[in-house]
């Protein structure tokens, strides 16, 4: 039987991470691959995944692959390790695309799907090598597509989501409408057609058991997030500011499975904001402790520092195995931080719930932005002076970007500020944190190659700060010190250090 569809994840990682992409970043499952593969299949289609990071497939070896499974649609899924990550794996997927069509003659019909094509349609489709780019969450316009193809109808104007070619002439269909009961539409993620044990925790995850990295798995509990903040581009595929769930009942099957199954226990919960509805998180709870298996996981999940209000809640999280909360703390500044609109919480109250949900029993990954608009040298030494005294067991250190589907995007263009899909730019590979190409924004004060260097020099001072090293070892032991020391040793290179750029 001929294959219907092929979802491709095509191979970013040296690109995106340099030499972090060996042993440090984490290698993560494609769950919109699988979440939309398991909605294809209880409608009778015949699907493949084919994951080119997990293999380590080069561009040449996946295009090979891609072309031996002569699938009737390839569906490129362009999505990173976060929800914003999308932008810097175009090149990957361009370059596999392209591949394709030249060893096929362009016969192979393909589909790209992500945060990027949704945000930027027409110039997606104008600009790359795909025959046609989905404009919201996918599934839909998907089987919509692969019902025209194998009835060779080549009537593309009813089927939602859609951007085509017609005569030349770019159209767009109005967007496919949203699901609303998730365990029906969308009811869970096809694991049997990945290998489970090519995935990768990120290794702060498992700093307790660096040796359990490759038993991991990334398991949707939600889909969208109510909140707007400005740098954000999280719903780009949804249209508008909303979140919708799966039942408890249903996560705690999709649980179950990967424990049985598989052995799993790392769990990463990758909604943008799980700990917010305390019903939902109640609820999820509930179920894990009815089941007994509490005491064994060790999820992450999101949360935001005014999120964290319900100490019930939390206590209940505790005892169900959420071990790390990765909180946007974003910026020490209130001043900063309400010019991105991302909320109203003082610096009293930052470091007064992170002291809280730790002294709770919570590992913390806190994630702070530098380059912020309203940012500047001393307010970004202010956050780097706040990081140091929460002193969280991970932090994450990121150059404010504008990425397309946010609404830095518009601003940044408006104010002309240069950014990495300008004329002479890198292209979108500038919009990675960790590329030799990245080329953060620049903020009303400061340029972006110094809103950079301040992101290094940061990363190098938190992780090499002996207060945190020490803590490092008395919480999860030496070998977690040594990992972190190891790390520590790599210098990633930036473009502007070593040829004359303008920024």
């Amino acid at each position: 039987m001929s294959l219907d569809v092929l979802f491709v994840t095509p191979p970013s990682r040296l690109e995106v991470y340099q030499k972090l992409a060996g042993e440090y970043a984490a290698i993560e499952p494609p769950v919109w691959s699988t979440l939309i593969a398991k909605y294809l299949i209880k409608k009778d289609y015949s699907v493949k995944i084919l994951d080119a990071e997990a293999e380590f497939l080069t561009h040449e070896e996946t295009a090979d692959r891609i072309v031996s499974e002569n699938p009737k649609l390839i569906v490129y899924m362009i999505y990173g390790q976060q929800p914003s990550a999308s932008t810097q794996c175009m090149p990957a997927g361009r370059k596999t695309a392209k591949l394709v069509r030249e060893k096929t003659s362009g016969e192979l019909l393909s589909i790209v799907v992500g945060t990027h094509a949704s945000a930027l349609p027409h110039r997606t489709l104008n600009e790359e090598p795909y025959d046609f780019v989905c404009n919201g969450e996918g599934p839909i316009t998907i089987e919509k597509l692969l019902k025209n193809i194998k009835s060779n109808k080549k009537d593309y104007q009813n089927i939602p989501g859609l951007w085509y070619k017609h005569d030349d002439e770019i159209k767009g269909n109005k967007n496919a409408k949203l699901f609303e009961n998730l365990d029906e539409d969308l009811p869970g993620q096809a694991w049997e057609l990945i290998d489970l044990s090519k995935y990768k925790a990120h290794n702060w995850h498992t700093f307790d058991n660096l040796e359990s990295r490759n038993k991991y798995a990334s398991l949707q509990t939600s889909l969208g997030c109510p909140f707007k903040c400005t740098f954000c581009c999280i719903n780009a595929p949804f249209e508008r500011n909303t979140i919708r769930f799966w039942s408890p009942k249903h996560i705690i099957k999709e649980i179950k499975f990967l424990i049985e199954k598989h052995g799993i226990y790392n769990i990463k919960i990758p909604d943008e904001m799980f700990v917010l509805n305390p019903k939902q998180v109640s609820g999820i709870c509930d179920e894990i402790l009815k089941e007994g298996l509490g005491n064994y996981l060790n999820f992450w999940a999101y949360a935001r520092i005014d999120t964290l209000n319900d100490n019930e809640m939390l206590k209940k999280m505790q005892k169900s195995g959420f071990k790390w909360l990765a909180l946007g703390i974003e910026s020490s500044s209130e001043h900063v931080r309400d010019g991105v609109t991302k909320g109203r919480f003082d610096n009293f109250d930052i470091e007064e719930i992170v002291n809280k949900v730790r002294d709770m029993g919570f590992y913390v990954g806190a994630n702070y932005i530098f380059g912020l608009p309203d940012d500047d040298q001393e307010s970004m030494q202010q956050t780097l002076d706040l990081s140091i005294r929460i002193n969280s067991e991970w932090a994450n250190f990121y150059s404010a970007m504008a990425y397309p589907g946010s609404q830095l995007y518009p601003m940044a263009i408006k104010k002309k500020w240069k950014l990495p899909d300008n004329n002479n730019g890198p292209g979108w590979i500038g919009y990675s944190q960790h590329a030799y190409e990245t080329l953060p924004l620049p903020t009303e004060k400061i340029k972006g190659s110094q809103v950079l260097d301040f992101r290094d020099k940061a990363f190098d001072i938190y992780f090499k700060n002996s207060d945190y090293l020490k803590m490092i070892e008395n919480t999860f032991g030496n070998k977690a010190r040594l990992h972190i020391e190891k790390m520590s040793e790599h210098k990633i290179k930036r473009k502007h250090h070593f040829e004359q750029v303008d920024y």
